[in-house]
C-alpha cells in the first residue's frame, strides 16, 4: 500500500508525494510523476497520478522491477509550465529518479524536454498530442493525429457531414492539429468555405492557423457558440474540439443552453474522456462523440478485471487527497497504466535501469503489452501500434463505441503530408448527332 508525505508544489496548494510502505531493508527504485494537481489542468490530470499509484502498488505487490520495489516522486506542475521545467529538473537532478511518468498538455511537454534532452532522463507521455516531435528521451504513449483526429473525421465525413467548425484552446497542440486536420479535410474534397472558425495568414498568403481559440480558463463561449449555430444551420455541419482543461465546461453549457444538440451540430472532442463528463451536464450532452484508443465499456476481461482493480484500490489507497466516490477510468489513465508496464518490460529485458540501454530495447519493436484496450507496441519511432475507437457518450457519461480500428500506427509527422484534392474535372461534351 502506497502512503504519502506532502511536497508543497504551489502556495495555494499542497500535493502528496509517495513514500511506500515497504520493509526498510527493502531495494527501491525511484520513479516520478509529473502533473497538474491543482489549477486549470488539475481536473484531468489528478486522475493520471492516481492510476500511475495504483499501478506502482499493483506491481510492487507482485514483486516490483528487477526486485526493487518502485518509489514514488509525486510533484505538482500546478497547470504551470515554467514550473513543469523546474519539478522535471528536479525530479531527474535531486531525487535521481530513473523514469517519469508525466506530463497533459503539449505546452508542458515541451517544458519539460529540453531538461529530459540535458540529463538524458526518460519520460513517458501519455495524453493526445499533435505529433511533430520525436525525441530520444521521450516514449509517447499517446493518441497520435493519426490515432484520433483523423479516424474521427473519416467517420464524420461517412456520416454525411459536409461542414466542420474547429475550436481548440489556444495552444500548441489544437494548433497544429487542426493545421494537420486542414490539409485532411481538403485532401478529402472539403472545400475550404466548408471549414469555419477561420483562418489566418502570413504576409505571403500561407495559412498559419486554422480555426478559434480560447485561452485556458476561458468562460464566456456565448459569441463562439452563436457563431456554431449559425455554421450549422445548413444541417450538414459538425465540430472538431480540442479544447483542454476546465474550459470544456462553460463550452458544453453553452452549447446545451443555445439548443444544439447532436443531431443538429454533433461535437467531436479529443481532450473530454469519461474522468472529464464527472463534470459536465452529461445528460445534456447524449450522443457527442469521442474517439481514443480506451473506452471503459470495452467488453473484454482484460478491461473488466483492470476496472475492478483500480475500483479496488480505490476503497483501500490511504493516500490523502484521492477522491474515491464516482470514478471512471478513461484512455489517458489506461495510457499511463499501458506506459509504467511497458517500461517495467524493457527494464526486465535490458536487465538495467540505464537509460540508454532501456532505450534500445524500447526502440526494438519487440515490447508489447496486453493492455485494458488490447494489445500495444511500442516502434522505433517512440510510438505506439494501437486500436482506436469512436464512442458516443450516453446520459451516464459513458460512450458506446460505434466503431473500432484495428492496431493503428502511431505516425508523428503528418503536417505536410496530404495533398488538395484536385477538383473534378467536366466530363467532354457530347457531340450531337447529325440529323440523318
Amino acid at each position: 500500500m502506497i502512503k504519502t508525505h506532502l511536497i508543497k508544489a504551489a502556495a495555494t496548494f499542497c500535493v502528496a508525494a509517495a513514500a511506500l510502505t515497504i520493509p526498510v531493508k527493502a531495494e527501491t527504485v525511484k520513479v516520478g510523476v509529473l502533473h497538474s494537481l491543482s489549477g486549470t489542468m488539475a481536473i484531468s490530470e489528478t486522475s493520471l497520478r492516481d492510476v500511475l499509484l495504483f499501478t506502482f502498488d499493483e506491481i510492487n505487490k507482485a514483486g516490483g522491477v528487477m526486485g526493487k520495489q518502485i518509489e514514488p516522486v509525486v510533484v505538482d506542475g500546478a497547470s504551470n509550465w515554467p514550473l513543469f521545467a523546474e519539478k522535471a529538473k528536479q525530479l531527474l537532478e535531486v531525487d535521481k529518479t530513473a523514469v517519469t511518468f508525466g506530463c497533459w498538455t503539449s505546452v508542458s511537454r515541451k517544458s519539460v524536454l529540453p531538461v529530459y534532452e540535458k540529463n538524458n532522463g526518460l519520460l513517458f507521455y501519455p495524453v493526445q498530442y499533435e505529433g511533430e516531435e520525436m525525441s530520444k528521451n521521450i516514449f509517447y504513449t499517446a493518441e497520435a493525429v493519426g490515432q484520433q483526429a483523423t479516424p474521427a473525421v473519416d467517420y464524420l465525413l461517412a456520416e454525411g457531414k459536409k461542414k466542420f467548425y474547429l475550436l481548440g484552446s489556444d495552444y500548441v497542440y489544437p494548433q497544429t492539429t487542426n493545421l494537420v486536420l486542414l490539409e485532411y479535410l481538403l485532401s478529402k474534397g472539403v472545400p475550404i468555405a466548408n471549414i469555419g472558425g477561420g483562418l489566418s495568414k502570413d504576409k505571403d498568403g500561407k495559412v498559419i492557423s486554422a480555426g478559434k481559440y480560447t485561452p485556458f480558463g476561458h468562460t464566456d463561449y456565448q459569441q463562439i457558440v452563436g457563431e456554431i449555430k449559425k455554421f450549422a444551420a445548413s444541417g450538414d455541419a459538425c465540430v472538431v474540439s480540442t479544447l483542454n482543461g476546465d474550459t470544456n465546461v462553460p463550452f458544453f453549457k453553452e452549447y446545451a443552453a443555445a439548443g444544439l444538440t447532436a443531431e443538429d451540430c454533433p461535437v467531436v472532442s479529443f481532450s473530454i474522456s469519461e474522468d472529464e463528463f464527472r463534470g459536465l451536464p452529461a445528460d445534456k450532452l447524449v450522443g457527442q462523440l469521442g474517439c481514443w484508443t480506451y473506452f471503459q465499456s470495452i467488453d473484454t476481461p482484460a478491461n473488466k478485471k483492470f476496472i475492478d482493480n483500480f475500483m479496488g484500490w480505490l476503497k483501500t489507497t490511504e493516500v490523502p487527497g484521492i477522491v474515491k466516490e464516482g470514478r471512471v477510468t478513461c484512455s489517458p489513465m489506461v495510457l499511463s497504466y499501458n506506459g509504467v508496464y511497458l517500461w517495467k518490460k524493457a527494464v526486465e529485458t535490458a536487465k538495467s535501469f540505464d537509460v540508454d540501454k532501456v532505450r534500445t530495447v524500447l526502440e526494438s519493436g519487440k515490447i508489447s503489452f496486453d493492455g485494458p484496450a488490447g494489445k500495444v507496441t511500442f516502434t522505433k519511432n517512440h510510438h505506439l501500434t494501437k486500436n482506436v475507437f469512436i464512442g458516443e457518450t450516453t446520459k451516464d457519461g459513458q460512450f458506446k463505441i460505434l466503431k473500432s480500428f484495428k492496431d493503428v500506427y502511431g505516425e508523428p509527422f503528418l503536417k505536410g503530408t496530404f495533398k488538395s484534392a484536385a477538383p473534378a474535372k467536366a466530363a467532354p461534351a457530347k457531340k450531337k448527332k447529325k440529323n440523318a
